[in-house]
């Protein structure tokens, strides 16, 4: 599943070929995905599109008039393309435009999402509760301990919380809690508040590490033989289970929490 660096690595990527352009048409060839796609997607036709920006992992099409909501689910990537450029398959929507380009959404799986909304999209159900950007500084060490305090939950499982911060997913929060040094098993509310400070720091560094990578290594979005893929990340723990800790030399840990894969070092994070 894209996590926030790759959906804000793809906002970056199609924002220059849509800022300020007017959608001149709406091709829905499959509008089955994890919601119905509404007719209403066809309002956005004539508006111009002011704005592409990003909530958790929605990226935010924004018009005077209103706002598309597209999610890319498990399997959904974008191109930017030339209008004509033949449909493969999956390939479930084009958002065409006046400069000669086409907005493509291909997703296999079909567990992303295209909406319209007339109202703020800040307001919209799926985005509403959500909690605070983590590159922010809404999210800083004082917010996190207010949350946390007296939680018995894992904090793993807390920084994958979307009301409490969004865009923490699996990759991430196995990251930043080994280089915080903290046990994703530990409780919630039984970390303290330097602790805190210290994860808050290194969720930061993490993703912010990521979106550079990414905007480096990332496919080409106006490239027509292969789509956008997941960038290589220089990864610590996630996905080395079994494999020695680059710090201690310890075989990592891996366990299930909240039906994730979670790896750690049972000797460097306590």
């Amino acid at each position: 599943m894209p996590e926030l660096p790759e959906v804000e690595v793809s906002r970056q990527g199609i924002s220059p070929w849509l800022t300020g352009i007017e959608v001149t048409r709406v091709v829905v060839r499959d509008g089955r995905l994890r919601w119905p796609i509404p007719g209403e997607i066809q309002e956005l036709v004539s508006l111009t599109i002011r704005r592409v920006s990003r909530r958790a992992k929605y990226l935010l099409l924004e018009t005077d008039f209103g706002t598309a909501i597209l999610h890319l689910g498990m399997s959904g990537s974008l191109r930017v393309l030339n209008i004509g450029t033949p449909a493969e398959k999956h390939d479930h929507v084009d958002i065409e435009l006046a400069n000669g380009k086409l907005l493509r959404l291909n997703d296999p799986r079909r567990f992303g999402a295209l909406l319209w909304t007339r109202e703020p999209a800040e307001a919209h159900a799926l985005l509403a509760k959500l909690g605070p950007e983590p590159l922010t500084d809404g999210f800083n060490a004082d917010y996190l301990q207010s949350r946390a305090k007296g939680r018995s939950v894992a904090i793993k499982t807390f920084l994958m919380d979307n009301h409490v911060v969004v865009g923490v997913g699996n990759i991430y929060a196995n990251e930043a809690l080994f280089a915080a040094g903290i046990s994703p098993r530990r409780a919630a509310g039984e970390v303290s508040g330097e602790r805190l400070a210290t994860l808050v720091a290194e969720i930061k560094r993490v993703l912010a590490a990521a979106i550079v990578q990414g905007g480096t290594t990332l496919k080409d979005f106006t490239s027509a033989d292969g789509k956008p893929g997941y960038f290589v990340q220089q990864l610590q723990v996630y996905g080395r289970g079994g494999q020695p800790c680059y710090q201690c030399q310890l075989p990592l840990t891996e366990i299930r929490i909240g039906q994730r894969t979670t790896v750690f070092c049972s000797h460097c994070q306590h």
